[in-house]
């Protein structure tokens, strides 16, 4: 072995000696170590009443006694909460929080479901504080002793000789040796905070880190946490789409009949103002969810609100024919907000890529499902019955809308309906409205 290759290895094992993580990891098993100090008295109360027992049996009934006390402390949920906050600041450990103390990030004030522990996982939090507390203690007395000695043996060398003794083990050292061993023993202190540390951080993903059950769960959140982040994606999508291509429409309209038609023109701009209006109460709403604030209640637009989108679509030129038949008020919930959906962006496609012909609506309400379409001329390029002018592929429309509905266990058909429309149609079963 070379020179350079001995080098990189003092190297490498100097460097943990250097880091300031080390000592801030000895530093939260030592604080581990003095937290278990108020319990002492405690645990000294069976030895001190059992007086005609030898002394080496009241020592370990004492310590015996200890433990179960900081098992105790550790049975408690607050002192894993606790816990895991210092191992990931002292120990610099990436650990998640308990999945029985979090909160859906997307569902405010709706608690996750929490993990229920296994027999085995209920002591994992008592098994470290035990450890903690006994790596705290040996690696506290180690480093003191280790310390002292350093400390104590050079000014031994004045006298011409130094002596350290412990628990009857004694060892004499005298001359330049006693500069030696004070140095080695110097050393030894940032050693100790080495291995004090690098125990705890192996340890500590097993026995603070969350379990199969903990995983589980914080893999269901996640899951939720995505589908939430794809609905508000296509929630966004839907709204500021359609508000931006109405708004469109209807300034040009507004332009158009600004000298001829003013009532009309003010019409087209009243219709721009609430759409606008609408649209920014669904971003508020989106952007209050994706910054983890307190949003408000979220806009729950229905197929009651199909007449005002209908009015819209009206002032920004469109000749639109609603065929309703059937109870609407049967609709409700989910179903009927995904209604609403679907239509709108129906009808902005319509909209934006058809040929200023007429738009049909048409929402039917059968016994066993909900009927929604949407028929219109198809714009200049689609003559050929392609459809490509009115709902292209590259976009996002209508895989976001074919998704919509299956989640809802529906069916969705989209393409020409004769050479010069085309025709959306979706229907959706009734029985997920309730």
């Amino acid at each position: 072995m070379g020179c350079p290759a001995i080098l990189t290895i003092m190297i490498r094992g100097i460097r943990p000696l250097l880091r300031g993580s080390t000592y801030a990891g000895a530093l939260f098993a030592y604080c581990g170590a003095l937290a278990s100090l108020p319990l002492l008295p405690f645990a000294m109360l069976p030895a001190l009443v059992w007086r005609s027992a030898p002394y080496g049996v009241r020592f370990v009934l004492t310590l015996l006694v200890w433990a179960a006390l900081i098992v105790v402390v550790g049975l408690a949920r607050t002192t894993r909460r606790v816990l895991i906050v210092g191992a990931r600041r002292l120990l610099g450990v990436p650990l998640p929080d308990p999945v029985a103390a979090r909160r859906s990030a997307r569902s405010p004030g709706t608690a996750s479901a929490p993990a229920v522990p296994s027999g085995a996982d209920r002591w994992r939090t008592p098994l470290w504080l035990l450890l903690q507390v006994a790596l705290g203690w040996t690696g506290g007395l180690a480093g003191t002793v280790l310390l002292g000695a350093g400390l104590a043996l050079p000014g031994g060398w004045t006298s011409g000789e130094a002596r350290v003794s412990w628990s009857g083990w004694s060892v004499q050292v005298a001359g330049v040796w006693s500069w030696v061993v004070a140095l080695v023993c110097l050393v030894l202190v940032p050693v100790v905070c080495v291995v004090v540390t690098g125990a705890l951080r192996w340890l500590a993903p097993g026995l603070l880190g969350p379990s199969s059950a903990e995983r589980l769960a914080l893999a269901a959140e996640r899951e939720l946490l995505l589908a939430e982040r794809n609905r508000l994606a296509r929630e966004l999508h839907d709204s500021i789409g359609h508000t931006l291509t109405a708004a469109t429409i209807q300034a040009a309209v507004a332009g158009e009949v600004l000298s001829v038609d003013p009532v009309a023109a003010r019409a087209a701009l009243r219709g721009i103002e609430e759409s606008a209006r609408a649209a920014l109460e669904d971003l508020d709403y989106v952007l209050g969810v994706l910054r983890e604030e307190e949003p408000g209640t979220a806009p729950a637009r229905t197929l009651a609100d199909l007449p005002e989108l209908l009015d819209r679509l009206r002032c920004a030129g469109a000749v639109v024919e609603p065929v309703l038949s059937g109870d609407l008020a049967r609709v409700r919930g989910t179903l009927s907000r995904a209604a609403y959906r679907i239509l709108q962006e129906g009808l902005t496609n319509a909209l934006r890529h058809g040929a200023g012909g007429p738009v049909e609506v048409r929402v039917t309400v059968a016994p066993d499902g909900l009927e929604l379409g949407v028929v219109n001329r198809t714009g200049t390029g689609a003559g050929t019955g392609t459809g490509a002018g009115v709902f292209p592929t590259s976009g996002h429309g209508l895989p976001g809308l074919a998704e919509r509905v299956r989640l809802l266990h529906g069916e969705i058909e989209a393409g020409p309906d004769g050479p010069r429309h085309w025709r959306l149609a979706v229907r959706l079963p009734i029985r997920l409205s309730a």
